[in-house]
């Protein structure tokens, strides 16, 4: 494993399921908790941290981040954190992500979309001045705050219309939140250009992936492990070529799963779905992308070449447009010949 750990490593690879306060490192989120100390119950000491985001099922998982998106609350701190989150993508040979951004969180603290929207497009410009890393916005509705939250996320969509903007998404929790709530929203998004990209069948069963296709018009879905229990839903997301933004570690830490060997992901690609191998919320899970891909190399088998082939189904998937996505499998190609000899 140490050879193939050394090649993921040096991996171009794409991102295309990690969420924005999510992937916070825990020196970040120290930092701020310190800063809001006695007002967060998040502990300021790195090493308490670990024991934090240890999570008893998703609605754990779900209280616990948003007590950490508690705690961005000016447009300095979405700024800097946008940039470390680049920082930190390119340092795995991340070429182009598709970071998760949820703008009603900041706005409902007092962060004026105006003042969000800047703050992460000069994150963006300079993440791709410095680093060479591409970052692009997928417009998240947190489904736990309802709809004034998807009425307030797609205005801020449709009215800032940051540049770096590619998709509308959906996440929170799954139960009690039917995804035809937001049929209008994404309808309205999907009008105006925007890509459809929810999360579904994390923590529910496949019939939230079908509400998310019908609904939603999904494109992608997040996650999507469930499809796994439904062979009619496996054989329609192969058909329609919808890929699953897959993250293993993710899973088992939510308790969505019990343990990477029971993890569906042998079984998804055996039915012929496409999956692209993300990491969700890494330091949250201990984990980073070059970690999910050893995962995944694990849990399929896979050698150099079959790791490679991850890679470019990850660009197949992406909202890039095409000479980009040619560009990046062109690397991806001369990287992998390169590596064989």
């Amino acid at each position: 494993m140490r050879d193939l750990t050394a090649f993921i490593a040096g991996l171009p690879k794409v991102e295309l399921h990690v969420h924005h306060v999510g992937s916070a490192t825990p020196e970040t989120v120290a930092r701020l908790a310190e800063r809001h100390a006695g007002d967060t119950p998040v502990p300021a000491d790195p090493q308490l941290l670990a024991e934090y985001f240890t999570f008893t099922d998703f609605a754990h998982f779900i209280e616990v981040y948003l007590s950490v998106v508690d705690l961005i609350r000016d447009a300095e701190d979405v700024a800097t954190l946008t940039y470390d989150i680049g920082a930190g993508l390119a340092a795995q040979s991340v070429r182009y992500a598709e970071l998760t951004l949820t703008p009603y969180s900041s706005i409902h603290r007092g962060i004026a979309a105006e003042a969000f929207c800047e703050a992460v497009e000069d994150a963006r410009a300079r993440v791709a001045r410095d680093h060479g890393t591409e970052l692009r916005w997928c417009f998240d509705i947190p489904g736990e705050a309802g709809i004034p939250s998807a009425d307030i996320t797609l205005e801020a969509a449709l009215k800032q219309r940051p540049e770096g903007l590619v998709s509308f998404g959906l996440g929170g929790p799954e139960r009690g939140v039917p995804r035809e709530w937001f049929a209008p929203h994404f309808a309205a998004a999907r009008a105006a250009g925007l890509r459809s990209a929810p999360h579904a069948g994390e923590s529910t069963g496949p019939e939230t992936i079908w509400d998310a296709l019908r609904h939603l018009g999904a494109e992608r879905i997040g996650h999507g492990i469930a499809a796994a229990q439904d062979p009619a839903l496996l054989a329609h997301l192969r058909e329609q070529d919808i890929a699953l933004e897959v993250c293993p570690t993710s899973n088992v830490c939510t308790r969505s799963v019990p343990s990477l060997a029971e993890h569906p992901l042998a079984a998804l690609v055996a039915a012929g779905v496409p999956v692209t191998i993300n990491s969700d919320d890494p330091p949250m899970f201990s984990t980073t992308l070059n970690q999910e891909y050893a995962v995944a190399a694990q849990l399929l088998g896979l050698d150099e070449s079959g790791v490679a082939d991850l890679a470019r189904q990850g660009v197949r998937y992406s909202f890039l447009d095409e000479p980009r996505k040619a560009a990046l499998l062109a690397e991806i190609d001369a990287y992998t010949e390169a590596a064989a000899k």
